[in-house]
């Protein structure tokens, strides 16, 4: 298992008790609004869990801290596929957008590099980096830009990435953002993520890894590449959540269901199993290092059961910043 590293402390479900007293007025209508959300986009029941426990608490905690700062707050939601990050974000900026609050979600996988880039990489460095994912294959300094014009008074062009035909849009097509934002929730699968050591890369993580980065060329590329750009992308993030999942195996199941669905919907569409199973390779290793790394520095820690389910949230620096 690759369950995330335990954190000290009590790991008990937010109370209302933990909020501030002039917060509380406030709770019932965050609730109203969550119930509501859930209704209109037919969540399933485990995400009013979710709510009660981490988005509406939250949303009283970064309504303070939008108050008191003097930018834009940035929140980082960093998961593995499958979370429920991306449903998160939009939860939250529609609760932040309700209490008046210019909201923003970018998501990192919008800031892919196009498919001509990658196919460069792929030739000069090496085959794997033609499938999007890892670090190296994003554009961290075209993020860094977004987020710091999304914090002007202006109108500001945000990147989309069409995964359908493996590219991102015209910048034509890009929607328009009027600035400045008061919060940007930012998701992804790596936000937040720090390299590993060196030596960590010797050993391969998988089938992928021993087959097709025997040298480790492959490994050591992504790694470098997340502590270069990727490291001041990630500095602008002021507030970390994580949602920890209990495996990378249930990982690939989450994933799986994901796939089964779209097959489901769409017959003939999306990947076979075993092309889903050599997919998920790409992302394993880094995976499973942040679900070790960052648990002890994440501002709160969201741990998932195999079925989704909530089963506990975990506020640490959020905590003390934010809700003192």
């Amino acid at each position: 298992m690759i369950g995330c590293a335990t954190l000290g402390g009590n790991d008990a479900k937010a109370q209302d008790g933990d909020l501030h007293p002039r917060d509380v007025m406030n709770r019932d209508a965050i609730r109203f609004r969550l119930a509501e959300l859930i209704a209109a986009e037919g969540l399933p029941r485990r995400f009013e869990d979710l709510a009660g426990s981490l988005l509406a608490p939250l949303t009283l905690r970064l309504r303070r801290l939008v108050d008191a700062a003097p930018g834009p707050v940035v929140v980082g939601l960093t998961g593995p596929q499958g979370s429920g990050k991306s449903t998160a974000g939009k939860a939250l900026a529609t609760l932040a957008a309700a209490d008046g609050l210019r909201a923003e979600v970018l998501a990192l996988d919008d800031f892919y590099l196009t498919r001509a880039e990658r196919e460069g990489l792929a030739q000069e460095i090496h085959p794997l980096l033609l499938t999007r994912g890892p670090p190296g294959t994003h554009d961290p300094q075209l993020a860094t830009t977004t987020i710091q014009a999304l914090a002007r008074p202006a109108a500001t062009p945000v990147p989309r990435f069409d995964k359908g035909v493996d590219d991102r849009l015209p910048s034509a097509e890009w929607p328009i953002v009027e600035g400045p934002a008061d919060i940007i929730f930012f998701e992804g699968w790596c936000v937040g993520a720090r390299p590993q050591p060196s030596a960590a890369l010797d050993a391969p993580v998988n089938e992928l890894e021993r087959l097709e980065d025997p040298d480790r060329r492959w490994r050591t590329f992504v790694n470098e590449a997340l502590s270069c750009d990727y490291q001041s992308l990630f500095a602008l993030v002021d507030v970390q959540v994580l949602f920890c999942a209990p495996s990378f195996g249930t990982v690939l199941d989450w994933r799986l269901q994901q796939e089964h669905k779209l097959r489901a919907r769409r017959p003939g569409a999306g990947q076979t199993d075993a092309e889903i199973a050599r997919f998920v390779q790409h992302y394993e290793r880094l995976t499973r290092h942040i679900a070790d790394e960052m648990p002890p520095r994440a501002d709160v820690l969201v741990r998932l059961a195999p079925d989704r389910s909530l089963e506990t949230v975990a506020w640490r620096r959020a905590y003390s910043t934010i809700a003192e």
